[in-house]
């Protein structure tokens, strides 16, 4: 059913507004000196965004933007996972937008940041918001090409090189997928995302579209379906920071601004999440890759990915990268409980998608607040910061406390379902493997995030004679304070929301569970 006038503009807004919003930015370069303009024009454009993808999300619909061919089309829809994600994407954008007025005051070329910061915004509505494969991957490259600039924001070599590294992962990734993607278009045209799947397999091993468009399509073998799909979960598992295509990740975020880390680790890695989820749950049906091979091996490589990145972030002693292989870690808890295909996996799954951002998101921020005030990069420089910023470092150990799992934050919500989930999967040896896996990766990440808190607050009684013999290092000054309000206020938020969330997660889990009863 396409809907009316109005009904499409509502979809088309939270896509163009910010795009639109970022491109002004960008080419008005005679007001680079104004920076209360360029804030106000920001913030704006962030505000009305949260409100058009709030009506869009409750007015619904479908638009088809453009008929490429009889069979291809470009189409925007509303369905519950795009609300998840398009609200979770708009709330964490706004807030890391306020930090990022102070945060950037710090930095240059402060209209290139904030340009693309909306330009991305756009982008990744657009990619929440649509209806099938071909629009799903249009705007995943998108993603890839609006975000870049984001990477390489600080222009040294470093940065470029990330960036590259970053960009090939990225594109390397997607082009594996595409290969995937022409097999399942083969088999059922580009339908439109239906809870479930379209695909059915048949009794002589073949593979066919259970809606059939008006294509004259041929089934395709079990084999060359698999590949296809092994293709799709490895590519679009790059974005996500999964084995083998994890790289980008640990190289990106120490190089890029904070805003920009906290919005690669906490939004845009769940991209990846995201297109795997309608692939899986959306086109192929997980009835497809059950008990086969393909499902064996994703496990494998999430739970593989789980505990080398807790492993990594364990031994690595600058923090934003050791947050960074944390992602790489944490992600992939996702994606072993969507790759389990069973409905209290998936639940965890989709709630540790919100729990992770709001978590990762503050630890990011909270990172990016302590390297500006300090000057410090790694760990073990940054003893006693409890003396002088009590509330930072209490958000800090607040979500770090969520993210180890332990209750009622949120992270604990997610890891029962995924636990519990997995244990019901009837999966072989990953019933119980998986559990064990992330019950160490807990541990590690305890051991990783927490003796930052213990040496905040307590450094220890050589402290002074530490200070003295660093003195010319300029690791501690006594003037360091809190960040403004600017920082604090958006972290406050963020940690509040990975409190409460664990508190109560009843609405957010009535809402996963809708999702889960449509594609089981």
């Amino acid at each position: 059913m396409i809907y009316g006038i109005e009904e499409q503009v509502v979809l088309l807004l939270p896509v163009l507004v910010p795009m639109a919003g970022g491109l002004v930015v960008l080419m008005t370069r005679k007001l680079d000196h104004d920076r209360r303009w360029l804030l106000s024009v920001v913030l704006g454009i962030l505000l009305a965004e949260a409100f058009l993808v709030a009506w869009a999300l409750a007015a619904g619909g479908k638009l088809v933007l453009w008929n490429i061919t009889k069979s291809i089309t470009l189409t925007l829809s509303v369905d519950l996972v795009s609300c998840l994600f398009a609200a979770l994407t708009t709330g964490v954008w706004l807030l890391v937008g306020i930090y990022s007025v102070a945060y950037m005051a710090h930095e240059h070329e402060e209209r290139r940041f904030f340009g693309f910061y909306l330009i991305v915004l756009g982008v990744l509505i657009g990619l929440d918001f649509s209806g099938n494969l071909i629009t799903m991957y249009v705007f995943f490259e998108l993603m890839t090409l609006t975000s870049l600039p984001l990477v390489l924001h600080e222009g040294t070599k470093e940065a470029v090189m990330a960036g590259l590294k970053y960009l090939f992962y990225s594109v390397a990734g997607a082009f594996l997928a595409l290969f995937g993607i022409f097999v399942l278009i083969q088999i059922c045209g580009n339908q439109d995302f239906t809870p479930g799947g379209v695909i059915a397999k048949m009794g002589d091993g073949t593979m066919e579209c259970i809606l059939r468009s008006s294509l004259s399509e041929r089934p395709v073998r079990e084999g060359l379906f698999l590949a296809a799909m092994f293709c799709i979960l490895v590519g679009f598992g790059a974005k996500a920071g999964m084995f083998p295509l994890h790289g980008w990740l640990p190289t990106a975020h120490p190089v890029a601004p904070a805003p920009a880390s906290a919005l690669l680790s906490g939004v845009i890695t769940k991209s990846g999440v995201l297109a795997i989820l309608r692939v899986i749950f959306f086109v192929a049906g997980p009835e497809t890759i059950q008990g086969t091979w393909v499902q064996n091996v994703w496990i494998f490589l999430t739970l593989l990915t789980v505990f080398m990145g807790s492993m990594l972030a364990y031994k690595e002693p600058v923090l934003k990268k050791r947050l960074a292989y944390s992602t790489v870690s944490q992600v992939s808890y996702v994606l072993f409980g969507l790759s389990v295909l069973q409905p209290q996996a998936f639940a965890g799954a989709l709630s540790h998608v919100v729990f992770h951002s709001l978590i990762k998101n503050t630890l990011f921020l909270c990172a990016g607040a302590i390297i500006v005030i300090t000057g410090s990069t790694k760990v073990r420089e940054m003893r006693a910061l409890g003396s002088a910023m009590p509330i930072l470092l209490g958000c800090y150990t607040v979500v770090s406390l969520a993210l180890v799992g332990i209750p009622p934050a949120s992270g604990f919500v997610s890891k029962w379902y995924l636990a519990t989930g997995a244990l019901a999967s009837e999966t072989g040896i990953w019933t119980w493997l998986g559990p064990v896996v992330l019950l160490v990766s807990a541990l590690l990440t305890a051991g990783y995030l927490l003796p930052l808190t213990i040496q905040g607050f307590f450094p220890g009684r050589d402290l002074k004679r530490e200070e003295e013999r660093d003195k010319n290092l300029g690791i501690w000054k006594e003037s360091q304070t809190e960040p403004g309000c600017w920082m604090l206020v958006p972290i406050g938020i963020l940690t509040a929301g990975a409190l409460l969330f664990g508190c109560f997660p009843g609405g957010l889990l009535d809402l996963i569970e809708r999702i889960g009863a449509g594609v089981f």
